[in-house]
């Protein structure tokens, strides 16, 4: 009776605190966006950092049970790892506003009338530079956001669940652990794919030019949210 409540828990909270959590899926679906990743791509990019976000709480989580620590003291130390965590978000925001603010400068657009009287557009990119840095750049955005997750911790995990679990018995607290992992990046992944369906019915093609400065700041929001409001 008890493991079925708590294996439910695992469930409930798995979901509600990735729902809650923006900084869980609106990076992906920004960054997504603003760079024209593929779904291939992007549900790689998310996988891989959903596996390193929940792998640090459960290292500390099985590491805390193993020497018997206090549960308070890794609390705390999943507090500290949030608030480096939040600090990296809002910079790798602000870095990324910077860039695509440069960017939407750059690509300027102006019109001039020909001969014939026909209006025409021009919009000046630096295609050589865009394909030059084009692959350091997507390596930049994958590790900064793999950093910030791998270092934001699971904060429900290791009190609410692997610790009561351990109460029980080994199987339990494995069921338990891979439980909320699994759901956890299940949630991220979705809530990433919705969030990118929905751009795609929007349609909102007058701000693909500030698409990569939207994008940072969206990020840059949910680092401060992070840091600032208790999700």
């Amino acid at each position: 009776m008890e493991s079925g409540i708590l294996l439910s828990a695992a469930v409930s909270i798995a979901v509600i605190h990735t729902l809650i959590g923006v900084d869980h899926y609106v990076p992906f679906i920004a960054l997504s966006k603003a760079n024209n990743w593929t779904i291939r791509k992007t549900v790689y990019v998310v996988l891989l950092c959903g596996f390193g976000h929940v792998l640090g709480s459960v290292i500390l989580g099985f590491a805390g049970v193993a020497l018997s620590a206090g549960v308070t003291s890794l609390v705390d130390i999943e507090d500290k790892r949030g608030t480096v965590a939040a600090y990296v978000l809002i910079a790798f925001g602000l870095i990324y506003t910077i860039y695509g603010i440069k960017k939407a400068l750059k690509n300027k657009t102006h019109t001039h009338t020909e001969q014939d009287g026909q209006t025409i557009i021009h919009t000046h990119l630096n295609n050589d530079a865009e394909h030059r840095h084009n692959t350091k750049k997507t390596g930049s955005v994958f590790w900064g956001l793999f950093i910030f997750f791998v270092l934001g911790p699971c904060e429900p995990l290791i009190p609410l669940l692997m610790y009561p679990a351990a109460t029980m018995n080994i199987f339990m607290l494995v069921l338990v652990t891979v439980s909320f992992s699994v759901i956890t990046i299940g949630v991220m992944l979705l809530m990433t794919l919705l969030g990118i369906k929905g751009f795609q019915l929007l349609k909102i093609n007058r701000l693909e030019r500030y698409a990569h400065a939207l994008a940072g700041s969206a990020i840059l929001l949910c680092g401060l949210s992070v840091l600032l409001l208790p999700i």
